[in-house]
């Protein structure tokens, strides 16, 4: 049976510490602007329509999806969310509850080390979520009673590039 729902997560790409921003404004670094289209890509190429992107507000995860986004055939809905910012597993966890639940695939792009305890919590082991790294989790139900009985991880890693 296929699953209900598709959950993709995606931390942002590296980003650059030189120029002093502030951590919200901080931008991509030259690495990044490389690694983000490379999961584009990837997910062009292996995952079907995606319904929604949920981003965080900070400038590497709105640049990183940017530049993966647009490697798309059809960019997804965008919606950008202060609560993925910074966020705890927990605080992610809500967000992905809060999911509507006629969007079939969302991808959440976020942040350390949320991203990863999310992840290793949903799959019920640990998974490495390094910068541009993405996990995609298979939901099974509805999108408010997913958790670790009713997700199971599908691909995780960092895209080659």
């Amino acid at each position: 049976m296929e699953p209900r729902h598709t959950l993709i997560l995606l931390r942002h790409a590296k980003s650059d510490w030189s120029g002093g921003e502030p951590d919200h404004e901080r931008p991509l670094a030259a690495r990044g602007r490389r690694q983000a289209p490379e999961a584009g890509t990837w997910l062009a190429g292996h995952v079907d329509a995606i319904d929604l992107a949920v981003v965080s507000t900070a400038e590497r995860a709105r640049t990183t999806w940017a530049l993966a986004a647009a490697e798309l055939a059809v960019a997804p809905s965008l919606r950008l969310d202060e609560a993925a910012y910074g966020a705890s597993s927990g605080d992610l966890l809500r967000v992905v509850r809060g999911l509507p639940e006629d969007a079939a695939t969302v991808v959440v792009v976020g942040h350390n080390p949320g991203l990863e305890d999310l992840a290793s919590y949903l799959a019920g082991s640990w998974v490495a979520m390094p910068t541009s790294a993405l996990a995609v989790l298979a939901v099974d139900g509805a999108w408010r009673d997913a958790g670790p009985a009713s997700v199971a991880l599908r691909a995780s890693g960092r895209p080659p590039g």
